[in-house]
């Protein structure tokens, strides 16, 4: 017999459904690792396995993280990287990312995974996309599966190495054949189709600038033919559009839709200056973005047209990026600076609080090609998070809650329930010995990033 739990007396328990609900004193009833039914507190059962009082709290879906380098989280602020565009940030990392180990990817998913977790996020995807010595895309299956988090897991590749016309250098790029053949292998292995599903499989050849035109068009059809979901980089940054005319003589939209890379099945990140035409192209196929504004803001790469993209129907997700060009993988913080970074380039309304949280929640669904996520209905998968608003960083901001979440400081979650399980407890997180992990992953960014004497 399934075991259920209620969370109830939210302050707010903001909905996301077809209404955009926002109920007080809500609550949640749960039956295994589905929502059974959403209401006012006095309307839902008042008894279950397991009872959270979310009294003081807003209660809100889990947020979905679209964009992530988890591996990256071992370099974070290392000196030479520190003031750098996207190609020369690159340019200095590749040296370091070269000596990553299966043993530093397995601790670096698992650090990146507790602070997004900590900070309201339920769902996340990750590129790994640079596999050298030991390191398998299994390393960071596993330690999701670990720690408990619902997981889209990249299959990243580089083909294309400085000798050929990239940017990354020949020691870090893979042969096309085996890309494929280990693509292949990780599909049929973790990939997992089924509604509520805690593992998809994703095919992500990193970006134009790293892959060659036949890798993105044979990745295409490999996708296709296993039903799983697409994942690029594009359009990041003006070297990046550059790039992309030079080589290819094509804008990088143009040349996404000549290897196929565009439709429901597909996102993109960044898409910072991705044209007009475009974003209408993006708006007729379904092709979807995941928007980093941290990154872009940090690697001064511009402000993505959000406002204007969603205007036109583009589906938009929210992303934290590589913890090395953010450096935080704090998913609500990531709200808040997606909200302040549109009204810095279109205007005090071109983005509202709600719209933010709508984009992290429902706009991530949408991106990552799923229905049973992003909203708190029944039916829908048992993803939410609580944060406590009774705390000095929202105090004078309670009558509007739901707003104050996103404008004040962002915080931590006091309780993340996962796919039905209490992962995240009086802000305390349950799955895994978080000091321990901790140590472990700096020990593991020393040990890494002293082998390049940085």
């Amino acid at each position: 017999m399934e075991s259920t739990l209620l969370v109830k007396h939210a302050r707010v328990l903001v909905t996301m459904d077809d209404a955009r609900r926002e109920i007080p004193d809500g609550a949640v009833f749960i039956r295994g690792n589905v929502i059974e039914q959403v209401g006012p507190s006095a309307d839902l059962p008042q008894t279950a396995d397991e009872v959270i009082d979310a009294s003081g709290q807003v209660v809100l879906p889990g947020l979905i993280n679209t964009h992530h380098h988890m591996y990256q989280s071992l370099t974070r602020a290392v000196p030479a990287a520190q003031n750098a565009e996207l190609f020369d940030w690159l340019t200095n990392l590749y040296p370091i990312w070269a000596n990553l180990t299966g043993a530093m990817v397995r601790a670096s998913t698992q650090t990146a995974m507790a602070e997004l977790m900590l900070s309201g996020c339920t769902t996340t995807s990750d590129h790994l996309y640079i596999f050298p010595n030991d390191c398998r895309l299994d390393d960071s299956i596993e330690a999701a599966q670990e720690i408990g988090m619902r997981f889209h897991a990249s299959r990243g590749s580089m083909s294309v190495g400085k000798s050929k016309g990239g940017l990354p250098p020949d020691s870090v790029v893979e042969n096309e054949a085996a890309i494929l053949k280990d693509t292949q292998r990780v599909i049929e292995t973790y990939h997992d189709a089924s509604r509520h599903a805690m593992q998809r499989v994703i095919v992500a050849p990193c970006s134009p600038f790293s892959v060659s035109r036949d890798l993105m068009r044979e990745s295409a059809a490999m996708a296709r033919s296993y039903g799983v979901s697409m994942h690029s980089h594009l359009a990041e940054n003006s070297n990046d559009v550059a790039y992309s005319r030079e080589k290819f003589n094509m804008t990088p939209a143009e040349y996404a839709e000549d290897c196929g890379w565009v439709g429901r099945d597909v996102w993109h990140a960044h898409c910072v200056k991705l044209d007009d035409a475009g974003i209408a192209l993006f708006a007729e196929t379904g092709t979807g973005v995941a928007h980093c504004p941290c990154s872009n803001m940090r690697l001064a790469s511009g402000i993505a047209p959000v406002r204007g993209m969603i205007d036109r129907g583009v589906s938009v997700g929210l992303g934290v990026d590589g913890s090395a060009s953010n450096d935080s993988g704090h998913m609500l913080g990531e709200v808040r600076q997606a909200m302040l970074l549109q009204r810095v380039g279109y205007g005090p309304d071109a983005m509202s609080a709600r719209q933010a949280l709508e984009i992290a929640t429902l706009g991530g669904a949408r991106v990552l090609n799923r229905d049973d996520i992003g909203a708190l209905a029944p039916g829908m998968s048992a993803d939410l998070v609580s944060f406590n608003l009774d705390q000095a960083g929202f105090a004078g901001g309670l009558h509007d809650p739901v707003a104050a979440l996103v404008f004040c400081t962002p915080s931590n979650v006091d309780f993340s329930i996962i796919n039905g399980r209490v992962v995240v407890r009086n802000g305390v997180l349950n799955t895994i010995d978080l000091g321990v992990a901790l140590e472990r992953h700096n020990r593991l960014a020393r040990q890494l990033v002293q082998s390049q004497g940085q």
